[in-house]
C-alpha cells in the first residue's frame, strides 16, 4: 500500500521541523500536482534531515570548503600583485624582498589550502559514511516492520538491491553535494569578481557563453537521470535473479539446470549492461560539454586578451591573473560536472529508497495498544473473515471458536480450507477483515505487536534457521537466556543428543539455513527455540510428513513435552501427531465441519473418519 510521506511520523523528523521549514517553504501547488508537490517536499525535507545529528561537522566542512575557495582565488591575487611589483621595479633589492615576502604569503595561503582539502576529503566522507549507514539501517528496520502480506508481493533481491546497491552512491552525493556546490559557486563568484575588477568587457564574453553551458548541462542531466533510473531498476532484477538463483542452487543442480539459470542471468545482466550504456553516453556528453565550454573560455581569453594587450586595454601582468583565474574558474566546471553525477547515482538511490520508506505497514500497534506481561492463553473467533488481498475469495467466512486455556486444539482438514491461515491471525501476521479475535478477552489489534508475539509461539512448516551457531539459533526466542537454560530446552526438545554428538557441541556452525542437519534436527532446534521462548500459546504447522519415522517420533516427542500447561494449536498433516488431542477441529471450505476427541469422531464416521480411512490406505 502507497501512502505520502510524513516527517510527523518520527520524533527525529519532528525535531527537524523547524529548522528545515526555512529553506524548505511548503509547495502552494493545488490539483492533481498537489500529492506530487507535497511527496516531491516532504523527500527534500527528508534528505537534509539526515544531516541534523551532523550538523557540527556540516559547518566544519563548509568552512573548509569556504577557505578552499577563498584560497584558490587569492592566489592570482597574489601572483597579479608579484608581476606587477616586477614589471615597475624592475631588478632592485626592494622589489626582490617584496616578491620574497609574497611568495611566504602565497606558501601560507597554499597551506591552510591543504589542510582544508584534507579536512573536507577525510571528515566530510566520514559524515557521508554515517549518513549512509543511518539510511541503510532505517531502511533495513522499517523493512522487520512491513506485513506478511507486503512481502507476498514483494521479491527479497528486489528488496536487497534497494537496502545495498541503491544506498552505495548515497554517502559520497551527502558529502560532494554541499562540498562541491559551495566550493565550485565561491570559486566561481570569487574569480569572476578578479576578473571583472582586471577587464569587464572579457569578463562579460565569459559571462555570455555561461548559460548556454547551464542549459546543455541541465538537458544532459535529465538524460542521465531517466537512464541511471532504468539502471537501478535493473540491477535489482539481476540482484533478484542471483538471489533466486543461489538460494535454490540445490534444486538446480539436482535438475542440472546451471546453463538454464545462465542463460536467465546473462539476459537480466546484459539488459542492465544496455541501461548503463545508455547513462554512460549522456554522461559522455555532458563531460565532453564541461571540457569544451572549460577550453572555450580559455581560448576567449587568449585571443580576446592579447588583441587587448595590442590595444593598451590590457596589460601582460593582468592577461596573466586573467589566465591563472580562468583556471580557478575551469574547477568549478569540473565540480559541477561531478556533483550532477553523483547527484544522479544517489538521488536516484535515495528515490527508491524513500519509496520503500514511504510504504506503511499494513499491521501496526493501535494508538493506545496495552503491553501484556504474561498471557492466559484463552482464545476466541468470533464471525472473522478473511481474504488474501480486497479481491480476492474469503478463505475465512464468519468463523467462530472458542479455545480453553492449556488446550491442546489440531486442525485437520484438505488444502487450501484456511488452517495456516487461521493461525497466522493469532498474532496478526495478517488482519482479519470482520470480525474479532480475542487473547484472554482483549482483542489482539488491542494489544501491543511485541507483547502479542512475545506470548505466542509459532513453529512454522517451513523449518527457518539462520546463519551461525546451534546456541545463536536456539537463543534466538530469548537472547539473554543461560547457557544452562539453552540446554534444558534442547533437552526438553530431544535435541541434546545429537547436539552433543557435533564436531563442537552448541558451538558448531550449522549453515545456512541449518543446511548441515537433517529435517529432524532442524525441526527439534525449532521446538527447543520456542521451549526457550517459553510462550503461553503455541501454534504448531506440522512438518512431520517430510520425516523419515524415526525423525518424527522424535519430533512428536518433542511436541509432546512443548504442549504441557500451554494453549496449543496444532496443524496436523499425519493424523497419528493429534491422537490425544484434547479436540480436533475438521475445516473445510465452509468452516467448521465437525470436532471432537479422536475416538469421538472415529465414532462419529464423519469427515474426520474419512480422512483417517484415506491415510491409513496409503
Amino acid at each position: 500500500m502507497y501512502v505520502p510521506f510524513s516527517l510527523a511520523r518520527t520524533r527525529d523528523d519532528a525535531q527537524n521541523k523547524h529548522f528545515l521549514a526555512r529553506f524548505f517553504p511548503k509547495p502552494r501547488a493545488k490539483g492533481p500536482s498537489d500529492a506530487l508537490g507535497r511527496r516531491r517536499f516532504a523527500r527534500a525535507r527528508k534528505f537534509f534531515s539526515y544531516y541534523r545529528p551532523h550538523l557540527p561537522l556540516l559547518a566544519a566542512d563548509l568552512a573548509c570548503a569556504l577557505l578552499v575557495a577563498a584560497t584558490a582565488v587569492a592566489l592570482p591575487v597574489c601572483a597579479n600583485y608579484v608581476t606587477t611589483r616586477l614589471l615597475e621595479l624592475q631588478d632592485t633589492p626592494e622589489a626582490i624582498a617584496q616578491i620574497i615576502t609574497m611568495g611566504g604569503v602565497m606558501l601560507a595561503i597554499l597551506a591552510v589550502q591543504v589542510l582544508a582539502i584534507f579536512f573536507v576529503d577525510y571528515q566530510g566522507h566520514v559524515m557521508g559514511a554515517k549518513i549512509e549507514g543511518a539510511v541503510r539501517k532505517e531502511l533495513f528496520e522499517h523493512c522487520q516492520k512491513l506485513s506478511f502480506s507486503y512481502y507476498d508481493r514483494q521479491r527479497v533481491g528486489q528488496l536487497m538491491s534497494r537496502i545495498t546497491n541503491d544506498s552505495l552512491w548515497l554517502g559520497e552525493l551527502f558529502h560532494h553535494g554541499p562540498e562541491d556546490l559551495s566550493i565550485a559557486a565561491l570559486k566561481f563568484m570569487g574569480a569572476m569578481l578578479v576578473l571583472a575588477f582586471i577587464d569587464p568587457v572579457l569578463t562579460a564574453l565569459i559571462g555570455v557563453l555561461t548559460p548556454f553551458a547551464v542549459i546543455y548541462a541541465l538537458y544532459f542531466n535529465e538524460r542521465m537521470n531517466r537512464a541511471l533510473q532504468r539502471s537501478k531498476e535493473q540491477i535489482a532484477r539481476v540482484n533478484e535473479r542471483v538471489e533466486d538463483a543461489l538460494a535454490g542452487i540445490r534444486v538446480v543442480q539436482s535438475f542440472a539446470n546451471e546453463t538454464l539459470e545462465t542463460a536467465r542471468f546473462e539476459k537480466e545482466n546484459a539488459r542492465f549492461v544496455e541501461s548503463r550504456r545508455d547513462g554512460y553516453k549522456s554522461e559522455a556528453y555532458f563531460s565532453v560539454g564541461a571540457e569544451t565550454f572549460a577550453q572555450l573560455v580559455m581560448v576567449l581569453v587568449i585571443v580576446v586578451g592579447a588583441v587587448r594587450i595590442l590595444t593598451a586595454g590590457l596589460s601582460v601582468a593582468d592577461m596573466l591573473t586573467f589566465l591563472l583565474c580562468v583556471a580557478v574558474l575551469v574547477d568549478p566546471v569540473q565540480r559541477l560536472a561531478n556533483f550532477v553525477r553523483l547527484w544522479q547515482e544517489g538521488y536516484t538511490g535515495f528515490a527508491r529508497a524513500m519509496e520503500l520508506l514511504e510504504v506503511a505497514p499494513d499491521i501496526a500497534d493501535r494508538p493506545g495498544a496495552i503491553d501484556v506481561p504474561h498471557m492466559g492463553g484463552a482464545i476466541a473467533f468470533r464471525d472473522v473473515s478473511f481474504r488474501y488481498g480486497d479481491e480476492g475469495p474469503d478463505v475465512l467466512r464468519n468463523l467462530s471458536l472458542d479455545i480453553a486455556p492449556g488446550e491442546f486444539v489440531a486442525l485437520v482438514g484438505p488444502s487450501g480450507v484456511g488452517k495456516s491461515t487461521l493461525c497466522a491471525l493469532i498474532p496478526r501476521f495478517y488482519d482479519i477483515h470482520s470480525g474479532v479475535i480475542t487473547i484472554d478477552g482483549r482483542d489482539v489489534r488491542d494489544l501491543t505487536l511485541a507483547s502479542l508475539r512475545r506470548g505466542v509461539g509459532v513453529v512454522q512448516q517451513d523449518v527457518y534457521l539462520f546463519s551461525g551457531t546451534v546456541a545463536e539459533n536456539l537463543r534466538y526466542g530469548r537472547p539473554d537466556a543461560t547457557d544452562q537454560e539453552v540446554v534444558a530446552a534442547a533437552k526438553s526438545a530431544n535435541a541434546h543428543d545429537f547436539i552433543s554428538a557435533l564436531p563442537n557441541g552448541y558451538d558448531t556452525d550449522i549453515g545456512q539455513r541449518g543446511v548441515k542437519l537433517s529435517g529432524g534436527q532442524k525441526q527439534r532446534l525449532t521446538i527447543a527455540r520456542a521451549f526457550l521462548k517459553n510462550p503461553a500459546i503455541l501454534i504448531f504447522d506440522e512438518a512431520t510428513s517430510a520425516l523419515d519415522n524415526e525423525s518424527e517420533r522424535a519430533v512428536q516427542q518433542a511436541l509432546f513435552e512443548l504442549t504441557r500447561g500451554r494453549t496449543t494449536i496444532v496443524i496436523a498433516h499425519r493424523l497419528s501427531t493429534v491422537r490425544h488431542a484434547d479436540r480436533i477441529l475438521v475445516l473445510t471450505e465452509n468452516g467448521i465441519g465437525e470436532e471432537g476427541t479422536h475416538d469421538a469422531l472415529m465414532a462419529a464416521d464423519g469427515l474426520y473418519a474419512a480422512l483417517h480411512k484415506v491415510q491409513a490406505s496409503i
